[in-house]
């Protein structure tokens, strides 16, 4: 079965490729959400400095829990497998 991918600068499906390395995909998500986390804080003030921590808050969460998953390829899909539940 073909493997495709959506490219959205031209809105067409282009084969994805074979060398689809998932370890290291899923180690730059770790970096962005170190990235986030480490991210000064702009000279802003007021409501904007209040929406730019909002925006942190829920960038660090995206990309650390993308960060933490557990990904396989079955048939041909990416899972992503991230486990929510507390940890005892």
């Amino acid at each position: 079965m073909d493997r495709f991918i959506l490219s959205a600068a031209v809105g067409s499906l282009s084969p994805m490729p074979d060398g689809l390395d998932v370890d290291a995909m899923i180690a730059r998500f770790r970096e962005r959400a170190k990235a986030v986390k480490d991210r000064p804080m702009p000279p802003v003030e007021g409501p904007e400095r209040q929406r730019f921590r909002e925006r942190q808050q829920v960038d660090f969460m995206d990309f650390a829990m993308v960060g933490d998953a557990d990904a396989t390829i079955e048939d041909g899909v990416l899972v992503l497998r991230v486990d929510l539940r507390p940890k005892s």
